[in-house]
């Protein structure tokens, strides 16, 4: 094997051979720039929600309850139409992400990014021009349907483009991407709420940096040898394999992924497939997962962490402070995945997490149930400081656990003929809980109070014994051998591996030393 490269043994005995390639590593930055939208949409709704200029334009309701007297600090923000500006987004994207699974498996995973990348520059304009809530909410209904393909496409194109050794670490620009668009939102946010009348129209319009980059860069990268196989472009999918590896010696991969495809031809309804036996394990962690990470509680402090902070006495400047806090500590977080998750694997840091997130959560309930009563009095700074503080503690652990691996694990598990329905499934779901926790927040907030807290580290509690005893180890095993080396040899997990239809698989192609879907390999 050429000096530099990477090696990793298929279920035949025959290594892979790859090189961290420069083209690998400039697609997966490129394709990443569409969590950097993701992120500043997350990032940016928060920040303008608590523009007295924003309020005043299209909720004057909030504006004028944010400056009362209130029976109680915690509902200053209850506000349905609100919160539908904030979650509208997420519902478009739930029900985008459907067509998405069609274009990404029969138009393949780049152009779908290129669509995303289009209305995401749609949603920004409507957004910046917006005249009223209508044209407002038709905005975010466009962003939405960006983040449906978005997320639908580039977590498959970073697990399929990486070599197997560096897939976690690659796949993880995606969230780190995500919490950099935070952090730039906040900044933003920051420093445009001092900009009368029209800083909310800045902040949501610099989201179209992020939009042009995905949409460029969308355009310049190569797609996937697994989809260019998927669809019938042998020859092309094999010369792409062989420029992002590095080498020519790819024929052992390259079999891997057209027997792959093979099998993947002859499934006409994939989401129907997905209920098959030996789809469930993959079917049932991906839903879990993507559940268990809107309840550890994160979109409700990413989403309205100014609120909060403003909730909670800090005053308007020193709630957009704090959330940029927040939201640089959330970048640095990733960056120690990014490093790790590839090492230590995605078990260890979902379990540490687990502990941090309950463990910060308890803090803070236990603080504003002392500190902050019905009537509107503020946190002492002291406390004010350790609330900061917590939030900065729950915010690390998630970020190098269940921010990025709730995205990893299941763009690598599902095989290749129900990989497209498969993340389609996640993203949903995902939208669906994303959705529900953003229209439910500030409720919450208003009725939970500090419980609020106290019920999300509940949620922590159960994930983190789910992940003890149900959650198999995924480091480094190549993407088209899950099934193998992880599902039937997973205690629990391995009893579903087995049904009626294992047959095809005995008879495949490159068992029988045939020809696989027209390439004839009796040479090899």
């Amino acid at each position: 094997m050429p000096a530099g490269g990477l090696s990793v043994s298929s279920t035949s005995g025959v290594e892979f051979e790859a090189r961290i390639t420069p083209i690998v590593v400039i697609s997966c930055i490129m394709a990443a720039t569409g969590g950097l939208m993701f992120g500043y949409d997350v990032g940016v709704s928060g920040g303008v929600t608590s523009m007295d200029d924003f309020l005043i334009k299209f909720f004057p309701v909030v504006h004028r309850k944010k400056h009362e007297e209130l029976d109680s600090n915690y509902c200053k923000y209850d506000n349905q139409g609100l919160q539908l500006f904030t979650s509208s987004l997420y519902l478009a994207g739930l029900t985008s992400t459907f067509f998405a699974s069609i274009t990404t498996r029969k138009l393949g995973r780049r152009l779908t990014m290129v669509i995303a990348g289009i209305f995401f520059i749609f949603g920004v304009i409507m957004n910046a021009a917006a005249q009223d809530l209508a044209m407002l909410i038709i905005g975010r209904i466009l962003l939405g349907c960006g983040v449906g393909f978005a997320n639908q496409a580039v977590p498959l194109f970073l697990s399929e483009i990486a070599p197997t050794r560096i897939r976690g670490g690659l796949n993880i620009l995606f969230q780190l991407n995500v919490t950099i668009g935070i952090l730039f939102a906040n900044l933003v946010n920051y420093g445009t709420a001092k900009l009368h009348p029209w800083g909310w129209r800045l902040s949501l319009g610099l989201a179209g940096i992020p939009a042009l980059l995905l949409f460029v860069g969308s355009i310049m990268v190569v797609d996937t040898p697994n989809s260019l196989i998927e669809r019938g472009h042998l020859d092309e999918g094999k010369a792409v394999l062989k420029k992002i590896r590095g080498t020519d010696n790819v024929e052992p991969e390259f079999l891997e992924l057209v027997e792959a495809s093979r099998i993947a031809q002859q499934v006409k309804h994939p989401f129907r497939n997905l209920l098959k036996r030996r789809n469930r394990p993959q079917l049932v962690i991906a839903i879990l997962l993507q559940i268990f990470q809107q309840f550890t509680g994160i979109n409700a402090i990413m989403f309205y962490a100014p609120v909060l902070f403003d909730t909670l006495g800090f005053g308007s400047d020193a709630a957009l402070y704090s959330a940029v806090i927040t939201g640089a500590v959330n970048v640095v977080s990733t960056i120690v995945s990014i490093y790790s998750v590839d090492k230590v694997g995605r078990r260890v840091l979902l379990l540490e997490a687990g502990v941090q997130m309950f463990f910060s959560q308890i803090v803070i309930a236990i603080i504003l149930g002392i500190k902050v009563k019905d009537q509107s009095n503020n946190l002492g700074s002291g406390f004010a400081v350790l609330v900061v503080v917590m939030v900065c503690t729950f915010v690390s652990a998630f970020a190098w656990s269940w921010g990025p691996l709730g995205w990893l694990i299941p763009s690598e598990t599902f095989p290749l003929e129900t990989r497209s329905a498969g993340q389609s499934v996640t993203v949903c779901v995902n939208l669906v809980f994303t959705f529900a926790i953003a229209q439910a927040f500030l409720s919450m907030l208003c009725h939970f109070k500090y419980g609020i807290f106290a019920f999300f580290s509940g949620w922590v509690l159960i994930m983190s014994i789910f992940t003890l005893f149900l959650l198999p180890e995924t480091k480094n095993i190549p993407i088209e051998e899950m099934t193998e080396r992880v599902w039937k040899q997973h205690w629990f997990w391995k009893r579903f591996m087995y049904d009626g239809d294992e047959q095809a698989l005995d008879d495949s192609p490159v068992k029988s030393g045939g020809k696989i879907s027209g390439y004839d390999n009796s040479h090899l």
